[in-house]
């Protein structure tokens, strides 16, 4: 645990390459025989680059009977095009050759699909340019599509949630502002339903404020009866060299409490131990 949690994910693929090359043996599996429970799949996780990672979780998530939609959202509507691309090989290599687009396919259905699907594409615009005009327009598209009408056109949504880049889309948001009078993330609210109303949430919520969705993921993977520990892990890994300092600060922000405290009241032994190693103060 002291190893593990004071080095960088590199580090800790490199420190699994040499035990498997001074010892002949694999660190994962011989991690695995020495623990069991969340400590085993906390300590599992951290020997995967982020690729890997992130395909390994999106495979947990569809395995079985079910998915968890909640993972597949938070995975595939948060990153770039460039990580799409490398989950997407990932999770090829590690899983005989399945193909994640097919696999999401035959586990989620409707509009919660399509945008998913949409999402797998990796193919969002990604310049910092704004045409201001064009946010306008599609502002008032939104609005039609939604507000206006009676019922919701979801394509109309997951057409300009999943092409258009981050300063487009804020752009298009403030607009959209002036032309509903209210704000996208209530029209959502309002106008959808389920999966797809959670999707489509996130992916305003992460191109506004990604921090807040973060610490919301983790505060609610906590409160209440129960922790739901695979939420909890996930984020934490996936964050913690990018963005998990933001995360905690805005945690702390929105629930007067730190991420370390509600983890120490919340959770318990070594998986405890290693998740407070691993937020720091």
């Amino acid at each position: 645990m002291n190893i593990l949690a004071t080095r960088s994910a590199n580090q800790r693929l490199h420190i699994g390459l040499m035990y498997k090359t001074m010892y002949g043996r694999d660190l994962r599996s011989d991690l695995k025989s020495e623990t069991g429970g969340n400590l085993e799949d906390l300590i599992k996780r951290m020997l995967y680059d982020r690729p890997h990672f992130d395909a390994y979780s999106l495979r947990k998530a569809m395995k079985g009977v079910g998915s968890d939609d909640s993972a597949l959202i938070e995975i595939l509507l948060t990153k770039t095009n460039a990580e799409i691309k490398k989950i997407k090989e990932a999770y090829s290599e590690m899983f005989d050759r399945r193909d994640l687009e097919k696999d999401i396919a035959s586990e989620t259905s409707g509009h919660f699909k399509r945008l998913l699907i949409s999402a797998c594409q990796g193919n969002r615009n990604e310049t910092m340019k704004v045409d201001v005009a064009k946010a306008k327009k599609e502002a008032q598209d939104l609005y039609a599509a939604g507000e206006k009408r009676w019922g919701t056109d979801e394509s109309m949504f997951n057409k300009i949630l999943s092409l258009r880049s981050r300063a487009q889309l804020i752009a298009t948001f403030k607009e959209y502002r002036k032309v509903s009078q209210y704000d996208i993330t209530r029209s959502i609210e309002h106008e959808m339903s389920g999966d797809i109303k959670r999707g489509m949430k996130a992916v305003v919520q992460c191109i506004k404020d990604r921090p807040t969705y973060f610490a919301e993921r983790l505060y609610h993977s906590m409160k209440g009866m129960g922790t739901d520990e695979t939420t909890l892990i996930r984020v934490v890994i996936a964050r913690s060299e990018i963005d998990l300092e933001d995360i905690k600060d805005r945690f702390f922000d929105m629930y007067n409490k730190s991420l370390k405290k509600m983890i120490i009241d919340d959770c318990s032994g070594y998986f405890k131990q290693l998740l407070v190693a691993i937020v720091k103060d």
